[in-house]
Formats: C-alpha cells, structure tokens, sequence
C-alpha cells in the first residue's frame, strides 16, 4: 500500500489536471445492516484465522464487507443510469484482473472502479484508488475494447471512479470522478 502522503499528492495532481470533474449525489438508499458474524465482533475474526487453507481463485469474502461492496455496485449502475449512460457490463474479468462496471456514454465506452465504505476515517473511498490502480483500470479498458463483444470500435475510452460513503442512518453519499488518469 502506498504511504498517505503519495495518495494525497496524486488526488491532488488529479484535481489540479481535471478541476470541474466531480459530482456529489445524495441518495436516500440505506445501506444493508449489518450481519451479526459482523468483522467487528471478536468472535468473526477468530474464526477467520483457523481458516484451513487460502480462499480458492475467483472466490469473495462472505459477510459485511461483500454485502457493502454489492450495495455500492448496485447504487452506482443506479447513479450511472440516471445520468444517462448504458451499462453494459457488472464485474467483467479478464487476466489481468476485474472491472466493476462497464457503461456506455454516448459513443465513449465507459470502465468504471466503485469504491464504498462506511466511514471516512481512512480518507474519501475514491482516495483508495491509487495511481498504479488507475493505471491497471488503463490497461483493462485496452483489454476490455479489444475483447470479443465489445465491438472494438469505440470511439473513445474513460475510466471512473465512483466513490460511495454508507454512514449509518445516514442517506449515502455518491461522489464520481470523470476521467481518472486521463
């Protein structure tokens, strides 16, 4: 994980390089509860440590953290539909990793990273995306345009991020970023 100081220096490239490029939605969606074998309690953990093995390839995690991840994707294809765009694709995968969500923006074709949290405490949820993850997001965008049924023939490529903050008893919070490493 890169040091606080090189996330913020490359947010701070970012709003000098594309200023005028964020929204901020509110949604009156609540986030999901959460479960009783929550993270947070003592006993979660310790059981997630007598694991016998690694988790096997393609799998994700169970509990709170998967059910908040699935209500952010869910809110964003939402967030994104209203502005307009056409989602083509939720969770994508190729070899080099895995696309959130994949839009259509008139004739641009869209690679979209959804990033939630339920608290700000380790910085904005768009803040996790660092510079080599939107570099990766770059090299997805290639792989997804030059796959079967993309068509191939889009005329331009943009990566987003859409950042949602789940406080609880709060209505969420919907920050989009256009144009990440552009």
């Amino acid at each position: 994980m890169f040091p606080a100081a090189v996330v913020h220096s490359f947010w701070v490239w970012l709003a000098a390089v594309s200023p005028g490029r964020l929204a901020v939605v509110m949604t009156s969606t609540d986030p999901p509860a959460r479960p009783a074998g929550s993270p947070r309690s003592r006993s979660a953990r310790s059981s997630r440590t007598r694991r016998a093995g690694p988790l096997p390839a393609g799998s994700r995690p169970a509990g709170a953290a998967a059910a908040l991840g699935r209500y952010g994707e869910a809110l964003a294809v939402r967030y994104l539909r209203e502005l307009g765009m056409e989602v083509l694709d939720r969770n994508w995968r190729c070899e080099h990793g895995e696309v959130d969500v994949v839009a259509r923006d008139g004739d641009c074709i869209v690679i979209c990273e959804v990033k939630t949290r339920r608290a700000a405490g380790f910085g904005e949820p768009v803040e996790a995306v660092t510079f080599a993850k939107a570099m990766r997001l770059r090299r997805l965008a290639a792989a997804y345009v030059k796959g079967p049924g993309a068509g191939g023939h889009a005329a331009q490529v943009r990566v987003d991020v859409v950042g949602i903050l789940c406080r609880p008893g709060r209505p969420a919070v919907v920050r989009h970023v256009v144009g990440v490493g552009s």
